[in-house]
């Protein structure tokens, strides 16, 4: 287990594609890079990784190890650019934790379930043209 997040935490640093494992998934294929992951992980809803590439070029973590946040709003985190002001509360009060890959996933895909894309409207003009795409197979995480 601190191997897969050393290496996560180095390619981040040096700014190449992340790996995360060199297994294989119990849940699906071999994962090696984070868009993989991610992509496997939104499978069911490309959408969601075509948004988290706009919204943060899938990074969960900054070059110095922290937690990815916004530019424009230091309160949106991780690899979704989840809204800490508006959704920790409701995270946590599901389990969830905002901070960590999967508990950013996880919440992203439960919001999106609910609200649709409407919380990412701010970054639409870089995913919304490939919406079609994307329930056609084609995904900016596939890149």
């Amino acid at each position: 287990m601190f191997l897969p997040i050393m290496l996560l935490l180095a390619s981040v640093a040096m700014s190449t594609p992340t790996a995360l494992s060199t297994t294989t998934n119990p849940q699906g294929p071999k994962v090696e890079t984070l868009g993989q992951y991610v992509k496997q992980y939104y499978a069911d809803t490309p959408i969601l990784a075509d948004i988290a590439w706009c919204e943060s070029r899938i990074r969960h973590v900054d070059k110095e190890g922290d937690i990815l946040r916004g530019v424009v709003n230091p309160k949106d985190i991780g690899v979704m650019q989840i809204n800490t002001k508006y959704h920790e509360e409701q995270a946590e009060a599901m389990n969830l934790d905002l901070h960590t890959l999967d508990g950013n996933l996880a919440y992203a895909k439960r919001l999106y379930e609910k609200e649709g894309t409407k919380p990412w409207a701010s970054s639409k003009a870089c995913w919304g043209p490939l919406s079609k795409k994307s329930t056609e197979g084609a995904t900016l995480a596939q890149k």
